[in-house]
Parts: C-alpha cells; sequence; structure tokens
C-alpha cells in the first residue's frame, strides 16, 4: 500500500519529491510504469445532477491570505487593507482586525522548540492565564491598548444578535449569540473562529459596527443577512453605507462535505447550486500510478472520483449582497486555514486539537 499524500497547493517541490520517492520504489521492485499516452482514470456518476460543475482541483479554488501585520509586541494579524488605505471613503475612526496563530503566549498547540502561540479561545487544552494574556496582545496590536474591553459571544452555530453591553459585570458573562453589534466607541467586539467564516461590518455614516460567526449551520440560518437587518433597526443603517470583510476560514479547496449539506442549502437559497463544487484529487501519486488505487468496490462506490466542496466564503458574500451593500463594499481577506496550517489554526485539519483565532472590530473613541 502506497503511502498517503495530501499535497497543498504551496508545495510543488514537496510533490516532486513524493513523486521521485515513488517512482524510486517501484523501480527498486521491479515494477515500470507503462504509459498509454493518456492517463488511466475511474469515472462515476455525479450524483449532483441539478448543479452541473467544472472539473476542478483543490488548488483552482485556493485563495492565499496576505502577508500578516507584525505588531510591536509580536502578534501576527491581518486588517482589512481597502479600510486603512487613504482617499475618499475611508474610515479612520474604526478599529479591525482578523488575528493568527502567531505571536502569542500559548503552548498547548505548539511544538516544545517553537515560539509561543496566539490562542484566543478558551479552551479545555490551553492555560487560562495565557489566554488571557493573549487577548490583552491582540487588543493592544489593534488599537495601541492591552487594557481595550474584549466584547465576546458564546457562540452556538444560531442566527442570535446581541447588542453589547454597556455594563463592565456584564462583558464578563458572554451571552449565547453567533452576532454582535454596537455603536458604542471604545469597545471591541470578537468572534471565535477556527474554520468557520468571520464577518465584520461597519456603517460609515451612522458609527456603528458588527461582528458575525458564520459557519455552515449559521450561513443556512442567514446570520449576516439577519444581522444587516438587525443594524438597520438599532442603528438607522442604510445598506448603500455598509461596508464588510470576509476573513479568513476554511476554503472551498478543502471544505469536503456531505450531499445533505446541499439539500440544507437548497431548500434556503435559489443560488444554492453556485456555492457547491465537484472538486477532483490532484494528488499526483495518484494521478501518475492509478491502478494502485483500484478497489474491489462496486461502480460507483469508490472514494476515487470528485468530492462535494463548499464555498463558504462566497455564501456569506451572497448574503451581503442580498442585504444590499455595493458589491465594491465588500473584501474578502482570503487564506483557508486549513491550507495554510502554519498561520492559521485549524479545527478540522488538527481533527479538532486547535486553538481559536479572533476576528475584532470597534469604534475608536472620539
Amino acid at each position: 500500500m502506497p503511502p498517503h499524500f495530501t499535497p497543498s497547493p504551496n508545495s510543488a517541490s514537496d510533490i516532486d519529491h513524493d513523486v521521485r520517492t515513488t517512482d524510486a520504489l517501484l523501480l527498486d521492485a521491479g515494477l515500470v510504469r507503462k504509459l498509454r499516452g493518456n492517463a488511466a482514470g475511474v469515472t462515476r456518476r455525479v450524483r449532483m445532477d441539478r448543479a452541473a460543475q467544472e472539473m476542478l482541483s483543490k488548488a483552482d479554488l485556493y485563495h492565499k491570505a496576505p502577508a500578516p501585520r507584525v505588531a510591536a509586541n509580536g502578534v501576527h494579524w491581518l486588517a482589512a487593507a481597502r479600510w486603512q488605505a487613504s482617499g475618499r471613503g475611508t474610515t479612520p475612526w474604526l478599529w479591525n482586525g482578523f488575528s493568527t496563530r502567531q505571536g502569542g503566549a500559548s503552548r498547548a498547540y505548539c511544538a516544545e522548540d517553537t515560539p509561543g502561540e496566539l490562542n484566543l479561545g478558551f479552551t479545555a487544552d490551553d492555560d487560562r492565564e495565557a489566554v488571557s494574556t493573549n487577548r490583552r496582545l491582540l487588543a493592544e496590536a489593534v488599537t495601541g491598548s492591552a487594557d481595550t474591553p474584549l466584547v465576546t459571544i458564546r457562540q452556538i452555530h444560531s442566527n442570535l444578535l446581541v447588542q453589547a453591553p454597556a455594563a463592565d459585570e456584564d462583558r464578563e458573562r458572554p451571552r449565547k449569540a453567533d452576532g454582535i453589534m454596537t455603536d458604542e466607541p471604545g469597545l471591541l467586539l470578537a468572534v471565535q473562529t477556527a474554520d468557520c467564516i468571520p464577518v465584520l461590518v461597519a456603517d460609515r455614516k451612522r458609527r456603528a459596527v458588527a461582528a458575525f460567526h458564520a459557519g455552515w449551520r449559521g450561513t443556512v440560518q442567514r446570520i449576516v443577512e439577519t444581522g444587516i437587518g438587525r443594524m438597520r433597526i438599532e442603528f438607522g443603517s442604510q445598506p448603500e453605507d455598509l461596508i464588510a470583510a470576509i476573513g479568513p476560514g476554511i476554503g472551498a479547496c478543502c471544505y469536503s462535505v456531505g450531499e445533505e449539506l446541499f439539500s440544507s442549502f437548497e431548500s434556503q437559497f435559489d443560488y444554492a447550486a453556485d456555492l457547491f463544487h465537484e472538486v477532483y484529487d490532484s494528488d499526483p501519486i495518484r494521478t501518475r500510478y492509478p491502478m494502485l488505487f483500484l478497489t474491489q468496490r462496486a461502480p460507483g462506490h469508490s472514494p476515487i472520483g470528485p468530492s462535494l466542496h463548499l464555498n463558504l466564503v462566497e455564501a456569506n458574500q451572497r448574503q451581503l449582497l442580498a442585504a444590499g451593500l455595493r458589491p465594491k463594499a465588500i473584501q474578502s481577506i482570503g487564506g483557508c486555514t486549513s491550507c495554510d496550517s502554519e498561520l492559521f489554526f485549524s479545527h478540522r485539519a488538527s481533527h479538532g486539537h486547535a486553538g481559536r483565532m479572533m476576528s475584532v472590530i470597534g469604534i475608536k473613541p472620539r
């Protein structure tokens, strides 16, 4: 049985090495690859008949994250570049940032000989004091002060939304929700992710902000679209005045799902078919030596062939558009948490042993 390879879009040299290693092993065993002009393969019926998709590889759906900023305290983080750029429509009154896993005090998810990491979630594996230190480091990196209040929620994969509390004692008891909003200056709203999609929204005219946690369950329940509606009710926000940034999360390149998710999305969105793609395995070993991967399963039951992948970033972008935001007002930061395992925490890529990142937004005091 050959070794299992899972190449990433950015590891061409590793892929070449894997192919050469396999070639050498087969040559030592006296086996020679026979070329017939066309690559062999196994076909199967595409079951997603209602959404015919082009043949894609994981690399086709991968979008690299920009280089992170490095704060004076060592925290590596990303910002919505267009919000910070000079010119008309900028928001100098706005705090915003997307954390990475780099530059903190946690030791729970890194090797002993590597620097500490920026786990921002009170997980069972990490030390609570280290996480509290990390949260202060992030607040300092984004706002310039480690004492900036960080307001969190207890996320439950819902479409529930709350307004940020004004009382200090209330901030110590996070409420159950997956969206939080405020027009109060001096607070830093935060949502935690380790694959799910974070969405930050700001009202340029009324100086109100919101943060949303959108996993597939929250996305099906329209957490972002519902949240924009709440901003209109609570703050009088108009969609044409809103800007949004979609942060790093698991990309369509890595988010393989079951067909039951397609049914869930199809029941809610008329554009559901546009959110799913049939992705074909681009493993170079499997492509070069297809006979090694043949099974005795009945046709249509072999794992060889396309898998169904969901694009959560596009799903939430569609909700922002449906809520009335202008296309140019929406930016995607980029970065797949599963692909970029050195930069981000990923619950799926680490099989559940992962820290948490934070996406934060706030209004600077006048």
